[in-house]
């Protein structure tokens, strides 16, 4: 055991074949520089047709050399981590921090609410002390609909985490689960209990689109909760008061399963709207969470994740807690990214979408070179990173034997409702005029979650790409050319703009 105390959470293992691709760069690079000498030693004079033509061409060369020159550096030292989740159960079973997870949702015509949901609890599935689990939803298009469809997820959790705790099933998504799985004939008391919940599930799936598709809620369903009572002020999505809901209350010891077992914490969000005030698109709502969170929860580890992209690997969020709670390296750790994955790729991936290059390849170098990018969705933030603090060696290591996580006044879930509303206005932020820039996801970027996640790096914290062999996330690409394009001119302008910026990795 003692011995076992001291070794490490995870291992860096570094690519295979990187001296072949050393090799293959230099006699590349070597080959460019003779073109670079034919192209200035042959220069047309003056007098000669094409000279013009002929010093575009070399501009070009230049360019496209940087171009290739910078991604020869990216992929020169690409790295690979291993975790060990066995020993993190060994030492720190009894002292886990808690995570928050937080999932955005902005249109529940794009992002049905079906689809909403089984994000929802696939990460309430995780294989992870439920006491610790807190899943927030923020909901920027402040939609009834969406709410009823979290309203009825807080019942199906009742019997699905048990479920899935009992069975040890993967994914965890209860759509993509019986999507994929084959009833168990074989083991007849799965067999039943599989029947059951998926008669439930489909009941419950049914009751939301038909919801979805009658565009209202109807008076019996709207007598079925308190919060809906919150739409008689909403004027329109654009203009509502805040309006935050605890559906279940991870510390009320009457929130359990049907096996008397805890259930994690789930808080429904839709943060104050006027048309006077600029909403900052997902940074703001991310920023909202974040304040919300340190009320209710204050988990330090948090994770944040799109509302199309659930959870294919319930050991996921163990696999980011041995990276934070190493002992030797651990505390320089800002922010664990995991890959975007997807399953519903066509079968030439004529958009480009599936990433594979720059998830298989480019991410990997990245995490050799200082670490990756924050890529907006599937990533692990220590919640002091995004609330601007910069890193100290000695201030930063943590002991997490023994920590309380959750350093808030226990208050009953109505009222830690009505006071944690005033931290989703839109007048907060106008007092404190850091967030936005000092104080969690900047603003005034297409990619804020890129340029977030390199102000990360200015404040001197690492970050870890990991890819493990079952996807940890799995999502929806664009599925249409429109769709594609309009996510890449949104990529291009933003990266542009951090290009030009005193962010940009270069300079800083």
């Amino acid at each position: 055991m003692e011995k076992n105390h001291h070794l490490p959470l995870y291992a860096t293992k570094s690519a295979k074949a990187r001296i072949p691709f050393h090799l293959f760069a230099v006699s590349l690079f070597v080959g460019v520089c003779f073109i670079f000498v034919y192209r200035v030693s042959n220069i047309p004079s003056e007098e000669e047709a094409g000279r013009w033509a002929w010093i575009g061409l070399f501009l070009s060369e230049l360019w496209f050399c940087l171009y290739w020159f910078i991604t020869v550096i990216v992929r020169w030292n690409p790295i690979y981590r291993c975790t060990f989740k066995d020993r993190l159960s060994l030492r720190y079973e009894e002292d886990l921090p808690g995570i928050d997870i937080f999932v955005c949702t902005a249109d529940p015509m794009i992002e049905p609410p079906a689809m909403v949901i089984n994000t929802v609890l696939s990460v309430m599935a995780y294989d992870y002390p439920p006491q610790k689990l807190n899943v927030y939803l923020s909901d920027d298009g402040g939609s009834d609909l969406t709410f009823y469809a979290m309203v009825e997820a807080s019942s199906f959790s009742k019997i699905w985490l048990p479920f899935c705790k009992k069975f040890k099933i993967e994914p965890r998504s209860p759509e993509a689960y019986f999507r994929t799985a084959v009833e168990p004939l074989e083991d007849h008391v799965m067999a039943k209990e599989w029947s059951s919940i998926k008669k439930s599930y489909e009941g419950m799936k049914k009751r939301i689109e038909t919801t979805t598709k009658l565009g209202r809620i109807s008076e019996e369903i709207r007598k079925q909760h308190k919060g809906f009572r919150e739409w008689n002020l909403v004027a329109s999505r654009r203009d509502h008061q805040t309006i935050l809901q605890m559906l279940i209350d991870g510390k009320d010891p009457k929130a359990v399963d049907i096996e008397g077992q805890p259930l994690p914490t789930l808080v429904y969000l839709a943060r104050e709207k006027r048309p006077q005030y600029h909403h900052n698109f997902k940074a703001g709502a991310v920023n909202a969470l974040i304040r919300v969170s340190s009320r209710i929860s204050n988990g330090p580890i948090i994770l944040i994740l799109d509302c199309d992209m659930y959870s294919n690997n319930s050991e996921s969020v163990r696999d980011a807690v041995c990276f934070y709670m190493d002992e030797e390296k651990g505390h320089e750790v800002g922010f664990v990214q995991f890959p975007q994955s997807f399953e519903n790729l066509t079968k030439n991936d004529v958009y480009a979408s599936s990433l594979n290059v720059i998830m298989g390849a480019e991410i990997p170098g990245f995490d050799g070179n200082g670490g990756p990018c924050f890529i907006g969705t599937g990533c692990f933030h220590r919640r002091n990173t995004l609330c601007g603090q910069k890193y100290s060696d000695q201030e930063c290591k943590a002991n997490w034997k023994g920590r309380d996580d959750i350093k808030i006044e226990e208050s009953a879930s109505h009222v830690l409702e009505d006071t944690s509303k005033v931290l989703a206005s839109c007048t907060y932020e106008e007092k404190y005029t850091q967030w936005g820039n000092e104080v969690g996801l900047k603003y005034g970027c297409p990619v804020e979650d890129v340029l977030s996640g390199l102000a990360i790096h200015c404040r001197g914290w690492r970050s870890i790409y990991f890819n493990p062999e079952r996807k940890g996330f799995l999502g929806l690409p664009p599925t249409t050319l429109l769709q594609s394009l309009v996510q890449h001119k949104r990529w291009s302008e933003g990266d542009f703009q951090i290009f030009a910026s005193s962010t940009f990795p270069v300079p800083a």
